[in-house]
């Protein structure tokens, strides 16, 4: 794990160079990753890569984890990201390792540093150099599956590309990653629950149940969209139980406090 280390930095931007549009926020396209507010951080530790399909199989052979599997195929090799798991079966990975899921600001100032950056590499719009994005060859760089249809890429092996920040790598790109917070449509509407020292979002990070809040936060990018969405402020909702319909193939990486 890297130690990030206290202090505050700039979460969010007041203009989103992509423009990240939620469905049913308002026509006047604000945001989600409105406004930018310092915030404070205690010190933590962050997983260096995404958990691993061998390392999820082990919790499972432990008995500590549920028996899930991606459902791609060419998705489950050792080194690959595990994907395919739901909000509640990530959680519980980190729980079985004595570490919990990042809140979305521990996620956030990981991904882009001290200096709030756009990416792990600066404000720089990213290249498949860095990340494991899609670009003009195709989704994942143009690294196809070994079978099955449609084509539509595939995850690679965690730290294919350069670390970035403090060493972590994958921030960007590869696997999208479910983080703890609730699902707000811009910070603004989270409110204070969202700003000050270690904000954990609505109802406190993961407590529920969260009256009228019904999805989780996934942040990173993935192999299956473009350098748009390979940001550090790049915000995505979807359904923490992440069944069919529905599916979608999010991964993740731990984190825990400073002893």
């Amino acid at each position: 794990m890297a130690c990030i280390p206290s202090g505050s930095f700039v979460r969010g931007r007041d203009h989103d160079p992509h423009r990240c549009v939620q469905t049913g926020q308002p026509a006047d396209r604000i945001s989600a990753a409105q406004p930018a507010m310092t915030v404070e951080l205690s010190s933590y530790l962050i997983d260096r890569t995404e958990v691993t399909v061998a390392a999820y199989r082990a919790c499972v052979a432990e008995g500590r984890c549920r028996d899930v599997r991606p459902i791609y195929p060419d998705f489950d090799a050792p080194e690959q990201p595990m994907t395919g798991v739901s909000w509640y079966e990530a959680a519980a990975y980190c729980e079985a390792q004595g570490k919990r899921l990042p809140t979305e600001a521990e996620w956030e100032r990981a991904a882009g540093g001290p200096e709030g950056h756009l990416t792990s590499f600066g404000d720089v719009v990213l290249t498949c150099e860095h990340a494991v994005v899609r670009d003009e060859t195709g989704r994942s760089c143009g690294v196809k599956k070994a079978a099955g249809d449609p084509e539509t890429g595939k995850v690679l092996p965690v730290c294919s590309r350069p670390p970035g920040h403090h060493g972590l790598c994958d921030m960007m790109g590869n696997a999208e990653e479910w983080v703890a917070d609730w699902w707000t449509p811009s910070y603004a509407t989270c409110g204070d629950a969202c700003a000050g020292t270690d904000p954990r979002g609505p109802c406190g990070g993961g407590s529920e149940p969260c009256p009228k809040h019904s999805f989780k936060v996934v942040r990173g990018g993935s192999w299956y969209w473009g350098a748009e969405h390979a940001t550090a402020i790049h915000r995505r909702r979807h359904f923490p139980h992440n069944r069919r319909p529905g599916y979608h193939h999010f991964g993740f990486r731990c984190a825990r406090d400073v002893p």
